[in-house]
């Protein structure tokens, strides 16, 4: 059983040695192949099968051998029958004949190592095509060895815990690995932000060499370890995960899943962007290569990002310019309202003091009338006015007014 296994990522072909002939098997019949490859049963029969496919070259080696020693020695009687017919005849012919049969003799000597060369080759070739198939048998076993070993390297490779580590580990040393080569430019890190409610894992974002962001993707990492005991499904995280693209401002959305492994769907690079868009499940071996096919894709839009970024450069330019002469007009606006008020309420108190100093004045006025008119009123006071109509004061004053008589001290 020499058959030629080729798994492929979405179908599985297997080419058959001998007719060369193509076709395809289910997932089901390639892993019983692929068991049958990996028994000792299958080894067992295998080099059962090697030695009787010896043995049969064998015998066919020996039989050709024998057959041509058998043709050769029947050619060999042939010529010399002929060359004794051909000595009788030149004894009873004479002289004439001995040159005739010379020649004859070296033609037939000569047909006669032809053929033993003919043999010797037909040896040698067979000794090579034994060789080679040989060396082909080998190299089946070779290659049906390598794809054990490989098919064992994928299933290790796809075991829940990947090289002793956690998914989100194993993609983050992977990508640090290639980072200065592959992304010299490029961000990416665990997203700690959770002002939105939820956060995902990671945060890609590479730049252009000019500073301008062309391609942004939202990582989630899916291990079937952190599950419980129900089974989750992809597209259980799907709506989250279009949640916090969105929230960060990410174009695109890519869940590292190793959940539903059966799955005929999730094989590869799966897009799924008729659900949610610009959204994509991979498996952990296809990490990196859906962040080089998107940033590839994306660096196509670098020069008329660049434009869009001045353009909108400009805009906020024009925005904030804007914005600071509303804010200028307003502010002075409301310092105007301020300063007329209290310009306002200055006059007014001007005006009411004003008035205040008029009245002020006024009752200064009258006040300086009523105090003339007083003065003249005291000026004019005499003290025959004062006594007129007053005969007791009258006597008084006049008693003022006479000379004082001085006392007799005789008569005292």
């Amino acid at each position: 059983m020499n058959n030629n296994i080729t798994p492929k990522s979405a179908t599985n072909e297997i080419k058959c040695p001998h007719c060369r002939t193509v076709f395809t098997i289910d997932e089901a019949n390639y892993a019983d192949i692929v068991q049958q490859v990996r028994t000792v049963e299958f080894e067992t029969e295998l080099h059962a099968r090697l030695a009787e496919a010896e043995k049969i070259k064998t015998a066919e080696i020996a039989l050709a051998v024998a057959n041509s020693a058998q043709q050769s020695q029947q050619a060999t009687a042939k010529k010399e029958a002929e060359i004794q017919k051909l000595q009788a005849e030149l004894k009873s012919a004479g002289t004439e004949r001995d040159l005739a049969v010379a020649k004859a003799v070296a033609a037939t000597e000569k047909q006669l190592g032809d053929t033993r060369n003919k043999l010797a080759l037909q040896s040698a070739e067979q000794k090579l095509t034994d060789a080679a198939l040989k060396e082909s048998h080998a190299k089946e076993l070779a290659l049906k060895d390598d794809l054990i070993e490989r098919y064992k390297d994928m299933k290790a490779k796809l075991s829940v815990k990947l090289l002793g580590e956690t998914l989100e580990q194993h993609c983050e040393v992977e990508f640090n690995r290639i980072r200065s080569l592959a992304f010299p430019n490029a961000e990416f890190g665990k997203d700690n932000d959770a002002s939105a409610g939820t956060k995902g894992d990671y945060v890609f974002r590479d730049f252009s060499d000019e500073g301008v962001e062309y391609v942004s993707i939202m990582l989630e990492m899916k291990n079937e370890a952190d599950a419980s005991s129900t089974r989750k499904k992809n597209s259980d995280f799907f709506a989250k995960l279009d949640k916090d693209r969105n929230d960060k401002g990410c174009e695109y959305a890519v869940l590292v899943s190793m959940l539903e492994e059966d799955s005929d769907l999730y094989t590869g690079i799966t897009d799924v962007s008729h659900l949610y868009p610009k959204m994509f499940v991979v498996r952990p071996q296809f990490f990196l290569a859906i962040i080089a096919l998107l940033r590839n894709a994306a660096q196509d839009t670098i020069l008329v990002r660049a434009e869009l970024e001045q353009v909108k450069q400009q805009h906020i330019d024009i925005t904030d310019f804007e914005s600071e002469l509303e804010a200028f007009k307003s502010s002075f606006g409301r310092n105007y309202d301020l300063a007329k008020r209290k310009f306002d309420a200055a006059i007014k108190d001007i005006d009411l003091a004003i008035d205040r100093l008029q009245k002020v004045k006024d009752g200064l006025l009258g006040s300086e009338n009523n105090l003339r008119l007083a003065n003249d009123k005291a000026t004019a006071l005499t003290v025959k006015k004062l006594t007129k109509g007053n005969p007791t004061m009258q006597a008084k004053f006049a008693e003022l007014e006479a000379p004082e008589v001085p006392e007799d001290k005789d008569a005292a």
